[in-house]
């Protein structure tokens, strides 16, 4: 089934129903994940293992994001 919808035409409520409605449909399935996401996680665990990178709380995260926004 192919469906084409024009998104400028939607209101906000009626596109966050539509994504409501994907995510639904989608929840029940199982999806793989392309072979390219199996290569960046390794390539940030690498980073994370060798100090290069480090995980940052979250509320720390969003509040350094933030001040960087404004």
């Amino acid at each position: 089934m192919s469906a084409a919808i024009n998104l400028q035409q939607l209101s906000t409520p009626e596109k966050l129903r539509l994504m409501e409605d994907l995510w639904a449909d989608l929840s029940g399935k199982e999806v793989l994940s392309p072979a390219w996401h199996g290569d960046v996680l390794a390539e940030r665990d690498r980073l994370v293992e060798s100090g290069e990178e480090k995980f940052v709380d979250w509320e720390a995260a969003k509040r350094q994001l933030r001040q960087e926004l404004e």
